[in-house]
């Protein structure tokens, strides 16, 4: 005879949260903006962008990388690894997790998502190259533009071992990062940082998105990020980002360590470059995936996090979907984009929103969508001010520019209230 034992299955919870955005740097501070509704858009004030017709974005203004990250990192990485390392410590701390020499290195793993890589550090070695000469262009270069370089700096200054990898699947990476992360929990990992943040706003870079039809070119910025209205121009673009901890459930409790969330769902689709009409299914079976590994009926959405284009047919695509996904409740559900305050800062903004979703459950508040005063959609947008609100389950989406469609569901921890 043959006993057969059971394992519960590992659940994958968010224990640590790090943010640096244009609105805020930390969870609390990023929170209290988002929560108020606050605009920080304007012009950008970047060295050699004044005279490009890209003129609002969302600016990390008060980052001071050296006040969190060693100067023998900083000088080999480019700005937009220094977020992420920067964002990593927060999360960290958040988690209780401390830093350097883990336990066992090898049983905390690392994954971001990254749109692009290193284009400031990038431009100024380009400069050099062909201002100055090969022998002047510094040997950090062959590293600091790499896509991959926040995740190979984040393992080496912690001390991790564990799986790590970088998502390229434009800016639904962030939320599919998020979902590799989980995955590798459920599948035995202790723990994985995971994350992405972008520094889009160099003139080199700049240039490049000016190729986006999507891009918005206005120059007011309470007209430049207007998803859902009659007046939707585009969007504007951002740099910052997030990074979270995700680990076992029971390994979290065990070390003392509160449970702010768990990761429930996940579903990804690939719908072609700007062929915004066919989002439309592919989000909802992105929807519809998610909700199926979550187990969750489309009636236990409490809150639904856009992806928020601001280009007309993206965003009437996007509120078609939740209505195929969700049926009547689709209508019903509070909906909102925080990130209108801000801009999209790529593969950084569905991150940012998983960490808004997660404070909005603890705080039990729909926060509202900045700038957005009316709509042309059947959406129950959250305008004006935060919405007072009993939260346990949150539906987050994004697609990329590049035709990459993804949605995540989360759910509340059961000890997360701060």
């Amino acid at each position: 005879m043959t006993t057969q034992r059971t394992q519960r299955p590992r659940r994958a919870a968010i224990t640590g949260i790090g943010v640096i955005a244009p609105n805020g740097l930390r969870a609390d501070a990023y929170w209290k903006s988002v929560r108020e509704g606050l605009v920080v858009l304007d012009r950008i004030t970047r060295e050699g962008c004044e005279h490009l017709p890209l003129r609002i974005a969302g600016e990390v203004r008060a980052f001071d990388a050296a006040a969190l990250i060693e100067e023998r990192f900083l000088v080999q990485t480019d700005r937009f690894s220094h977020f992420a390392m920067a964002a990593t410590v927060l999360a960290l701390d958040d988690a209780g997790l401390g830093h350097g020499d883990p336990a066992d290195p090898y049983d905390i793993g690392v994954i971001t998502a990254a749109g692009s890589g290193g284009g400031e550090f990038g431009q100024r070695e380009l400069q050099k190259l062909w201002g100055q000469g090969s022998r002047y262009v510094g040997p950090y270069q062959s590293i600091a533009w790499f896509y991959a370089a926040s995740t190979g700096q984040i393992s080496i200054r912690g001390g991790f071992k564990g799986p790590c990898g970088v998502v390229a699947s434009d800016e639904a990476g962030g939320l599919d990062s998020i979902a590799l992360a989980a995955r590798g929990v459920r599948r035995g990992t202790g723990a994985v940082v995971v994350g992405s943040a972008e520094a889009p706003l160099a003139p080199y870079s700049m240039v490049c998105q000016l190729g986006y039809p999507e891009i918005s070119t206005a120059e007011d910025p309470g007209q430049a990020y207007r998803p859902f209205t009659a007046g939707a121009c585009g969007f504007a673009p951002a740099e910052g980002g997030a990074m979270l901890v995700v680990e076992d459930e029971t390994r979290a409790r065990e070390r003392g360590a509160a449970v702010r969330a768990t990761v429930a769902g996940h579903g990804a689709t690939f719908t072609g470059a700007s062929r915004w009409e066919r989002s439309r299914e592919g989000l909802a079976h992105a929807i519809r995936g998610a909700l199926d590994e979550a187990g969750c009926a489309p009636e236990e959405i409490d809150v639904v996090f856009a992806d928020a284009l601001g280009v007309p047919e993206a965003d009437r695509a996007e509120a078609l979907a939740i209505a195929d996904a969700l049926g009547k409740h689709g209508t019903r559900v509070p909906v909102t984009a925080p990130k209108t305050g801000i801009g999209r800062a790529y593969c950084g903004a569905p991150v940012l929103d998983t960490a808004a979703a997660v404070l909005a459950m603890e705080n039990g508040q729909v926060p509202p969508t900045p700038n957005v005063f009316d709509i042309c959609h059947d959406l129950d947008l959250v305008m004006s001010s935060a919405r007072p609100a009993e939260l346990q389950t949150a539906l987050v989406l994004s697609r990329g520019l590049m035709g990459s469609n993804a949605a995540l569901v989360v759910r509340r921890g059961g000890d997360s209230a701060r």
